[in-house]
């Protein structure tokens, strides 16, 4: 059997095995430190305007004592569905620091999708961006939400917020019509909390920060409970490998991250949020990186020192001839996760920017960084590299025996970082949680003798698109709905931008149904990574003897 650690004598020189006792009791006190040590340095900035770390002290805590005087209490919890803008920062710090629980939500989510995550995590009040209170007006009476807050684009802006708002609401038409009565303005609560005080509330550091939505190895969406000790164990531990990136190209004195990664994503929330506030970097915040050459023009504006990113998005990049031609002198860090950075990529990469792409792995459920190859590398290995600090990798078979290196089995991890079970689900955590305290991941792989591992395959059906678990499940049961369906199957196929596309198999209950009919149905009630982009119908589907859909027949 491999050797405890083995990967530890592959780690910088420098790097402890262990990372020690974490330097703060919650995230709340990661914050106040920052919001102190780094007071006038920007902390976020959007659309040209910076926020500073004592403006964000103060505009949090204001926040944060607007939502204790509605009467929310310690452990509820408070959803936020808005992109990258300035408010996102403010309402997760206001948050936490009133004792409560963020729900981040996906403001791409259809009405059906909204629903269901707000009913299974009991939340009790919603921050939401105005361009998609439409989605929220069509449920809100089906959820136990109470408070509602509508933020809009303009909000944080200063003096252009009047304009930024003027054309988004009237020239680009991005707000639908919406209604939700006895709803409260960002602007209103932020002025009203200023004249209140903020309740202190012991947080532990085993007390919910947040609940990450994400489908775990089976498809119904499961709220991975995230303690306030996961994250900051996970900060920790990236603090200790992200130092040895600087060791190369030095340290610049006012770090800047690029977030085009949404803050609703765990990727983004830990790498870019969190890891930027605890060592007194700018987040440059970026409320729509698919429009490339707007993201393009923003990116002229600063210094890029460290960028995390997606293999789409780096892609997407690529093909732009402004980025092309941006300055990179100053980039220190391209990190890369949430989905297999593909070496064509990868190599194009380096020749544009000169800088490596460093794989990482990690899932929501280890609130997310797991592994990481290391910062200082001149190759890229085509890897997830080494577990991390304080974190084992075990690989082991379908019953649960470690195998010998080489070997592929199922990546299961253990360390601080990873979450205190499923909301709710005791059964779902169980089938997810060894009793030795591992978490099966559901993506298969191997290590090899230095410590390194290669995923090879992923367990699960679960479909990849762009860094999001698609399930196939989900994708069926909504094509089921439509009465001219008999049977559904969904894949994923490969695609160059993406990764994986959803790929859906109908047999037909009405003979005349068609294509464009299945995907305008899909699309009224699926958010659009989880859409089919193709559509093929059969006679019949593949089957089990027990009449199981063989999927993986499907993949052929």
């Amino acid at each position: 059997m491999p050797t405890p650690k083995l990967w530890v004598k592959s780690y910088p020189e420098g790097v402890p095995a262990e990372m020690g006792p974490l330097p703060y009791e919650n995230l709340n006190d990661l914050f106040a430190t920052a919001y102190k040590k780094y007071a006038n340095r920007p902390s976020f900035t959007c659309m040209g305007k910076a926020m500073t770390y004592a403006e964000m002290d103060h505009y949090s805590e204001a926040f944060g004592a607007w939502l204790q005087s509605r009467g929310l209490v310690k452990g509820d919890r408070v959803a936020v569905m808005m992109p990258n803008i300035l408010q996102y920062p403010v309402a997760i710090a206001a948050i936490l620091r009133a004792g409560l629980i963020v729900v981040n939500i996906n403001p791409l989510y259809t009405p059906r999708e909204l629903e269901y995550q707000l009913k299974d995590s009991g939340a009790k009040a919603i921050i939401i961006l105005e361009n998609f209170a439409t989605t929220l007006q069509k449920v809100i009476t089906n959820t136990p939400v109470k408070h509602v807050i509508v933020a809009s684009m303009g909000d944080m802006l200063g003096l252009k917020g009047h304009l930024v708002n003027l054309v988004v609401r009237r020239v680009k038409k991005m707000v639908p019509a919406w209604s939700l009565p006895g709803h409260t303005p960002f602007k209103t609560a932020l002025a009203q909390g200023a004249s209140l005080k903020l309740k202190p509330v012991e947080v532990k550091r085993d007390d919910v920060a947040f609940l990450q939505y994400t489908g775990g190895t089976t498809g119904v969406s499961k709220g991975a409970t995230l303690l306030h000790s996961n994250i900051v164990a996970n900060v920790t531990q990236m603090r200790l490998w992200v130092e040895v990136g600087f060791r190369k190209k030095g340290r610049p004195d006012d770090l800047t991250f690029i977030c085009a990664l949404p803050l609703y994503h765990i990727f983004g929330l830990t790498v870019n949020a969190m890891i930027s506030m605890e060592t007194g970097g700018n987040n440059v915040l970026i409320p729509n990186p698919r429009d490339i050459p707007a993201f393009v023009k923003e990116l002229q504006k600063h210094p890029i020192h460290i960028f995390p990113g997606l293999n789409t998005l780096f892609n997407g990049l690529l093909n732009n001839e402004d980025f092309r031609k941006l300055n990179f002198k100053n980039l220190v860090l391209s990190l890369g996760g949430g989905m297999a950075v593909q070496r064509p990529v990868a190599d194009r990469w380096f020749e544009v920017t000169g800088c490596l792409i460093t794989e990482g792995f990690g899932l929501s459920e280890t609130s997310p960084v797991a592994s990481a190859n290391r910062l200082d590398a001149t190759e890229f290995s085509g890897t997830i590299g080494t577990p991390l600090p304080s974190t084992d990798f075990s690989i082991r078979d379908d019953d649960g025996k470690e195998l010998p290196l080489l070997e592929v089995g199922e990546i299961c991890i253990r360390g601080p970082q990873v979450m205190a079970g499923y909301w709710n689900r005791p059964d779902e955590t169980a089938k997810v949680m060894t009793s030795d305290g591992f978490f099966r991941s559901g993506d298969m792989g191997y290590m090899d003798e230095r410590g390194y591992t290669k995923i090879v395959d992923r367990k699960k059906d679960m479909i990849l698109v762009s860094g999001f678990n698609v399930y196939p499940n989900e994708i069926e049961e909504v094509a089921m709905e439509h009465p001219g369906v008999r049977e559904a199957a969904a894949i994923g196929v490969p695609n160059e931008h993406s990764g994986e596309v959803v790929k859906l198999f109908i047999v037909r209950k009405d003979p005349l149904l068609t294509e464009d009919a299945v995907k305008a149905f899909c699309a009224e009630r699926l958010t659009n990574y989880k859409r089919p982009r193709t559509v093929e119908f059969r006679d019949e589907l593949p089957k089990s003897n027990v009449g199981k859909i063989l999927r993986r027949e499907l993949r052929g």
